[in-house]
């Protein structure tokens, strides 16, 4: 068994419409943007991960940079095979004879069929053996600690990218969920959006999210308020470069729709929760994890709207692929890992 395990790389994969991060032996080896850079007019890869992320929005007509992931699912299928190439030959202890590439990689709870077998084709494509998908509210859950095998509820946000996944988890499986289309890349969207509308300024993806990192609220009130900072772009009356002085307030304004969708969300999810589950759920409150969760106040609006617990994890960004990797370690024990079989 030692010998086959020395022949065998195990590797959890969050493959995140923002982020990319890969568990190997318990440990992060990757996490870089899920972005890749070609050429074209070969079609060649020119970088992936942070090298492609420093070319965003600032290239020539001969190079393109490509999001492979859209609303956390693969919209582009050779440039998702890029990406999952060159983050896995990124790890320094990438074994190039060995025979036996074994993986987990995490997914939306609301994916299709046809968007899951698009994750077993670009697994296949780097020569992997076996693969397995986990929902990412069940990555989440056990990534942060809980157990989900207990017939005990357990109320799960995970707020990414590209999707808000809300999830009860009960007995090994998902009981109640939403899926909704609204989460870090849609926040992004509202901040380009509102400077242009309010301030006749227009920014890149880049700045947004920049802005979004350092006066991002979703509150207009906060105990301890980011400073104001300033912003460059392109005066679009006159097309000078020129800078704002931005507020937290005005953040707050700008993406107060888009977490309004998530509230509703979360509401729908409990409606939908069996009694005993809600009591369970009442008695724990809910654990709000992803990206989206190190938005400021964000737990404590969310808390004001469902009059429950709000919890945020350490290290809300790693739960999934922490969860992930913890899944890849018990592939026998746990029933609710999706193989090729299953799809």
């Amino acid at each position: 068994m030692k010998l086959f395990s020395f022949f065998t790389q195990e590797l959890a994969i969050d493959l995140g419409t923002a982020n990319t991060l890969i568990i190997q032996n318990g440990e992060i080896v990757v996490d870089e943007p899920s972005i890749v850079a070609m050429d074209r007019r070969t079609g060649e890869t020119i970088a992936v991960g942070t090298k492609a992320m420093q070319m965003h929005e600032k290239t020539h007509e001969n190079i393109k940079t490509i999001r492979p992931l859209k609303d956390g699912v693969i919209a582009d299928f050779q440039a998702a095979e890029s990406l999952i190439e060159g983050l896995i030959n990124m790890i320094d202890s990438r074994k190039s004879f060995f025979t036996h590439l074994r993986m987990v990689i995490c997914i939306p709870s609301g994916i299709t069929e046809v968007e899951k077998r698009a994750v077993f084709d670009s697994a296949d494509h780097v020569d992997s053996k076996e693969t397995y998908l986990i929902h990412e509210p069940l990555a989440a859950a056990l990534g942060i600690g809980l157990n989900v095998e207990e017939p005990e509820g357990n109320m799960i946000i995970d707020i990414g990218g590209g999707t808000t996944e809300i999830a009860v988890i009960a007995l090994s499986g998902i009981v109640a969920d939403q899926s909704i289309r609204t989460a870090g890349d849609e926040f992004t969207s509202d901040i380009v959006n509102y400077m242009r509308r309010e301030h006749n300024l227009l920014i890149g993806e880049r700045t947004a999210e920049i802005i979004k990192l350092k006066v991002g609220s979703a509150m207009e009130e906060l105990d301890e308020p980011p400073e104001d900072i300033p912003v460059n772009g392109r005066d679009l009356m006159t097309g000078i470069p020129k800078q704002k002085i931005i507020s937290y307030q005005e953040i707050a304004r700008s993406i107060d729709k888009s977490i309004a969708k998530i509230e509703e969300a979360i509401l729908k999810a409990l409606e939908a929760t069996p009694p005993e589950l809600a009591a369970d759920i009442y008695r724990k409150g809910l654990y709000l994890t992803g990206g989206g969760a190190a938005l400021r106040g964000l737990d404590k609006r969310i808390a004001a709207k469902t009059k429950l617990d709000v919890h945020v994890p350490e290290d809300p960004l790693r739960a999934v692929v922490i969860g992930t990797g913890i899944a890849l370690d018990n592939i026998g024990k746990f029933s609710f890992l999706i193989d090729r079989k299953n799809v």
